[in-house]
């Protein structure tokens, strides 16, 4: 008997389904919020700033089912609020999206980085995101299915110098987090997987893109030649969101113009270092050199 034709359409048709997303208040949770909504699901915007998904909320596509719940990812009861809220008020989360995430200690040489700030991002970045991980799974494996996507990077897929010591630590350790629980979770009907983007426009990268010589080094890092555009990460999310990624758990998706395909390193050079420096108070961005 030949296979059913499947539709290609249908396959990432996300009606009827609930998605959970932190960080939507701005930059790339933004671009989610509307792709998801797009493509029929209902939405439970999460993220600290309330007025900010306020705004969101009223962008997004006429129709769209939508509820706003202010979740600081650090704070335990308040992950568990915003996923009872999510049931409350659609009776399911069929899809969580990881993608809240903050950059705690500025650029210091590494060497030089405040242990308060280092523990700060990992605090937020994983221990935080895991919480949200584990709250969404206790309402998904009872019923044996769900998609749970993590928002990570591609500076937790390689080492990077000088650059930002507890983002690329917490990154890398979401990856390990996602392939963990995207084995452990499969045969029970949640997948886990990652989004690792590579340098894209927003509010958290403007500063860094701002500077020219930064922006310069990024495009000549990136085979493509340039930053990526946020509606790049919409087929991959809706791959991984929806049936279209049926038997797709545990992987990591780069998307990065191939930065990731590439060997070597291209330093930023002595302008970028001196930014940088000049950056970090107290001395925290110049790095400890051998003396001569």
């Amino acid at each position: 008997m030949p296979p059913t034709p499947l539709d290609a359409g249908s396959l990432f048709d996300l009606a009827g389904k609930t998605a959970v997303l932190t960080g939507a208040s701005s930059g790339l949770g933004v671009t989610f919020a509307n792709a998801l909504a797009a493509n029929g699901a209902n939405l439970v915007l999460a993220a600290r700033r309330e007025d900010r998904l306020r705004e969101v909320q009223a962008g997004l596509p006429s129709g769209t089912r939508s509820i706003v719940t202010r979740c600081d990812i650090t704070q335990p009861d308040e992950i568990e609020a915003m996923c009872d809220a999510a049931m409350e008020e659609f009776g399911a989360i069929d899809v969580f999206v990881a993608n809240a995430g903050v950059v705690t200690e500025g650029v210091p040489a590494i060497e030089k980085t405040p242990p308060a700030a280092f523990a700060a991002g990992m605090d937020a970045n994983v221990t935080g995101t895991f919480n949200c991980l584990t709250a969404a799974a206790r309402r998904m494996l009872p019923v044996g299915k769900g998609s749970i996507i993590v928002i990570a990077s591609i500076a937790g897929m390689s080492g990077h110098r000088g650059f930002f010591p507890a983002y690329t630590a917490a990154k890398a350790a979401l990856i390990q987090v996602a392939r963990n629980m995207g084995s452990a979770w499969a045969s029970r009907g949640v997948r886990v997987n990652a989004i690792a983007p590579g340098w894209f426009p927003t509010e958290m990268t403007e500063g860094l893109l701002g500077i020219p010589a930064f922006a310069d080094m990024c495009d000549r890092m990136t085979p493509a030649g340039r930053l990526g555009r946020p509606e790049e990460l919409v087929g991959p999310l809706l791959l991984l969101a929806s049936d279209a990624g049926s038997y797709v758990t545990g992987s990591v998706v780069a998307v990065d113009g191939g930065w990731t395909a590439t060997t070597g390193s291209s330093p930023a050079g002595d302008e970028v270092a001196e930014i940088f420096a000049g950056l970090m108070p107290g001395g925290l961005g110049e790095p400890i050199v051998p003396a001569r």
